[in-house]
């Protein structure tokens, strides 16, 4: 199949009418905000309440549509798995996203979607990733050293979104970027911070001008850079896009590039920023768990100074194990949105075709009946016989199906290489005083910025 069929699916959903869906329970909440600001200000709590009242199939309105949510594994399976090709992400995530990461993996459907995640792809095999590595690793290593030598309190979450950002930056488009490093960097923090604040037009002085401003800027940089890299080569992720071909032979066009560029450095930054400050505020509130990664990280026999290797990260599995539960308990984007591309049914209820769906993983990452006790940090239930019997769609903090993130064994190298040098150097304990409170909606991030106490270990 050529790039010429698929370039423009014609898919044009319209939003099912409101009266379509008075026969599923639900509580629409209050005449033109909904339940927004039930969700803004306690997802989980909303959805709960939701559910224990009206079952694992409602009716709310939030953002100003009305939507079913549909809850639990099989939901999540229903959704994400799609064989049926029932559900669009295109027009799921495009109130949120379209504007500012137009066209990014997550932002495409079905043919469309597979061919350009198959020329992507290229840019996370072995050998990539091993420079991706090499990258990340020194960076990591800088940064802890950095800690190490200026211990005590720190506001760790705003500490760990300059890491990612620079880590992406670093590994993403390569160390010789000079000046304009920072230029980038800040037209990226404008775009994520536009991507969810709730003037949705970019009038004069609002967050949402800075982020059409900041995507110019990624635009112009990226469209420049484009001709420059090809001829040049390189090992960092731009370059390997700038190479990359479709099954036909065909380059990524520059547009295409400059969208999964963009929405790759997005994705790579602020979910693992969430996920790597939720996961240290779990070492820190569970000081056995932390010696015991400690003792697998000591166990490596890697000297402070010497560098990470694959089969180093290969020997963590208690360290994947924590930031498996550490996503459980704070999945990084706790709700994803879909639109029925045709009538389904689910539960029972028939749903019409433009209907905004959307699954939790957060509720479903928190069901007693799955995850007993499941407020409790226990990394132990992934090992390999606790997952034997789950459900395959229980967890899923990556998505799943298709729409699979690209990205997570990437995730999972940052994580264990971040693991290796923070606890091979650092403990860290909760600041005295203080219980970290989560905003979780619409990636979960510690309110007070998660205030910590690091401290050099021998």
């Amino acid at each position: 199949m050529s790039m010429q069929t698929v370039v423009s699916p014609a898919i044009t959903l319209t939003p099912a009418k409101r009266t379509s869906l008075t026969h599923i329970p639900g509580d629409e909440g209050w005449p033109i905000v909904g339940r927004t600001l039930a969700i803004l200000a306690d997802p989980k709590g909303e959805v709960e309440r939701m559910a224990a009242k009206y079952g694992p199939v409602y009716r709310s309105r939030v953002l100003g549509e009305t939507s079913i949510t549909l809850l639990g594994p099989e939901a999540n399976e229903l959704v994400l798995f799609d064989q049926s090709r029932l559900f669009s992400s295109t027009h799921g995530w495009e109130t949120v996203l379209g504007r500012l990461f137009p066209r990014g993996l997550m932002l495409l459907d079905f043919d469309e979607h597979r061919l350009h995640r198959r020329a992507l792809s290229v840019a996370f095999k072995s050998g990539p990733m091993k420079s991706y590595l090499a990258a990340l690793d020194a960076g990591i290593a800088a940064r802890v050293a950095q800690w190490r030598a200026q211990p005590g309190p720190i506001l760790f979450y705003p500490a760990m979104k300059q890491l990612t950002l620079d880590l992406a930056a670093t590994s993403f488009l390569g160390t010789g970027i000079g000046p304009d490093v920072d230029a980038i960097t800040r037209a990226f923090v404008d775009m994520v911070a536009a991507a969810v604040t709730p003037i949705r037009q970019p009038l004069p002085g609002t967050q949402m001008a800075r982020g059409v401003k900041g995507r110019a800027r990624i635009v112009a940089y990226f469209s420049e850079q484009i001709p420059i890299r090809r001829a040049k080569g390189g090992e960092d992720l731009f370059s390997q896009l700038c190479r990359a071909t479709h099954e036909d032979g065909a380059l990524l066009s520059t547009q295409d590039i400059v969208d999964h560029m963009s929405f790759l450095m997005m994705a790579a930054h602020d979910t693992l920023t969430s996920s790597l400050t939720s996961f240290v505020a779990a070492l820190a509130a569970n000081p056995q768990w932390q010696d015991k990664l400690r003792e697998e990280v000591n166990a490596l026999g890697v000297a402070a100074d010497g560098p990470t290797t694959s089969d180093h990260l290969e020997a963590m599995p208690l360290a994947e194990m924590a930031f498996k539960e550490a996503m459980r308990m704070k999945p990084p984007v706790p709700s994803l949105p879909r639109r029925a591309t045709r009538d389904f049914s689910f539960a029972g209820y028939a749903i019409p075709a433009g209907t905004l769906v959307g699954i939790n993983p957060l509720f479903t990452h928190h069901m007693p009946d799955i995850w007993p006790d499941p407020e409790t940090f226990d990394p132990s239930r992934f090992t390999d016989e606790a997952q034997r019997g789950r459900h395959r769609f229980a967890w899923v903090p990556f998505g799943g199906g298709a729409h699979m993130c690209l990205g997570l064994h990437f995730a999972y190298m940052q994580a264990k290489c971040f693991t290796r040098h923070f606890l091979q150097n650092l403990s860290v304990s909760l600041q005295p005083g203080t219980t970290p409170d989560w905003q979780m909606w619409p990636i979960p991030k510690p309110k007070d910025g998660l205030r910590v106490v690091l401290s050099p270990v021998a």
